[in-house]
């Protein structure tokens, strides 16, 4: 594979995407289709990447991703003319290369790198000009058929312009080829746009190719799902469901429980160790990782977060989060970004913790908000608790020391600090610092007043 070079075509608006972002950005299981591409051709001498509609941010996303590397070139296609003219684009980013040139778009996501060998080796052993992945369809509405004379191939036709007969054949072109490069500039210059949505077909360059005796042949794939094209919002949910079919049997034979696979939403880019248990219901996205002995779920949505060992998540949402070994988070609780969550630590049913520090041993049961907040080893919060963080201008900070016991439905007004053993009374709105080992009680004096009697009107 050193010795290829891949042409991805990525120019196309996709316009049955109905949608402000190219077609090669939309993502599956964490990872855009154009990344999926990519990953495959990482061991290619390089790959030349067309952009088109929207190309810049096509260019950022690879950039950005494992797949940019010095290997990368991107080429522009100024207006979608085809696949054939999108490929004239990459002539000359390849100028002067001597060798196999391999071409697939860059909606195919599930192409595997083994079939993407296999194809290289077949070529390579037929000692052919040109090489097209096929594959039987059930129904090859939309693909261009494939037209041969033994295992040659005598021409590719496209669904726009084939005959009723024509319709009926069943193996059709996958958009993947091998070329050499010797034959394949000199044909692209040949092709023209007299077809049906007058554009330049890259199919056309095995008519091209055959006129001047070139030998082209076919593989055809048993596995016709690694081809599929993505080409609007159910296809690439079809193409998710596939893969995330693969990758929760993965996870399982790795040793990770997943009692319901079909309501389970876990990102490529998600790492669990053994023995984690995952329940119905749950997504976890990003760049997650869930070590050994957690459970989580059921109706759990974790994001981009860590969660440590024997943890136990219950129909909750966290996201930038790194949840200490032991910790207890749930029913209903909501772990926002910068949050740090300590071993052994509790958060319970509709707590709100924002990029705040729970240490060990902390309890935060019942429907309270910490926010931009250190929280010491075995403090109780009580229900109701809420730190007034936000002035309207600016966020402040509350400092609860360790094994500080909070009373029910108290505000802190930050900036406070509480010192350490201190007790808060129920109902306390704290504006002050409560030095150590002190009762700290703010409620103002309970006033009961005779009610007069009221006469009641007639009717």
């Amino acid at each position: 594979m050193k010795n290829t070079i891949a042409v991805v075509l990525a120019a196309g608006e996709g316009t049955r995407f109905k949608s402000g972002v190219p077609k090669v950005l939309h993502s599956i299981l964490g990872k855009t289709l154009i990344e999926r591409v990519g990953e495959k051709l990482k061991n290619f001498k390089k790959t030349v990447i067309v952009i088109g509609h929207k190309g810049d941010s096509v260019k950022d996303t690879v950039k950005k991703s494992t797949v940019g590397g010095k290997n990368i070139i991107f080429t522009l296609q100024k207006k979608q003319l085809g696949s054939g003219d999108a490929l004239k684009k990459a002539k000359g980013a390849i100028s002067g290369f001597s060798g196999n040139i391999v071409v697939l778009c860059g909606d195919t996501p599930l192409i595997k790198t083994d079939t993407l060998i296999k194809l290289l080796r077949f070529h390579k052993n037929e000692k052919a000009d040109c090489t097209v992945l096929t594959f039987e369809a059930d129904n090859p509405y939309g693909y261009g058929r494939v037209i041969k004379e033994g295992n040659r191939i005598e021409r590719i036709i496209e669904e726009k312009d084939a005959s009723a007969e024509i319709k009926k054949i069943k193996e059709v072109n996958s958009g993947i080829y091998v070329f050499s490069s010797r034959v394949l500039f000199p044909a692209l210059e040949k092709i023209s746009p007299n077809n049906a949505k007058k554009e330049y077909y890259l199919t056309d360059v095995i008519s091209v190719l055959n006129e001047k005796g070139s030998k082209i042949v076919g593989l055809k794939i048993k596995n016709y799902t690694e081809v599929i094209g993505i080409n609007n919002r159910i296809e690439l949910a079809a193409a998710e469901k596939i893969l995330r079919e693969e990758m929760l049997n993965k996870l399982m034979l790795s040793g990770v429980t997943i009692t319901d696979p079909q309501t389970t939403y876990i990102d490529e880019t998600v790492k669990i160790s053994n023995d984690a248990v995952i329940l119905p219901s749950t997504i976890i996205k990003k760049n997650t990782t869930i070590k050994s002995g957690s459970t989580i779920g059921p109706f759990a949505y974790i994001k981009d977060s860590k969660i440590g060992r024997d943890v136990e998540i219950r129909a909750s949402f966290i996201y930038g989060a790194d949840i200490g070994d032991g910790a207890k988070i749930g029913p209903f609780s909501h772990i926002r970004a910068g949050t740090k969550i300590h071993k052994n630590a509790r958060i319970g049913n509709f707590s709100e913790i924002k990029k705040s520090v729970i240490s060990e041993n902390t309890k935060i049961s019942h429907l309270s908000y910490i926010g931009d907040s250190f929280v010491g080893k075995d403090v109780n919060i009580g229900a109701g608790t809420i730190t007034c963080n936000y002035d309207g201008k600016l966020k402040h900070k509350t400092h609860i020391s360790e094994n500080v016991f909070v009373g029910s439905n108290t505000n802190f007004i930050a900036p406070v600090k509480i010192g350490k053993g201190a007790l808060i009374a129920a109902g306390s709105t704290i504006t002050e610092d409560v030095p150590e080992n002190t009762l700290s009680i703010a409620r103002a004096r309970q006033l009961n007043k005779t009610l007069k009697k009221k006469k009641r009107r007639g009717r």
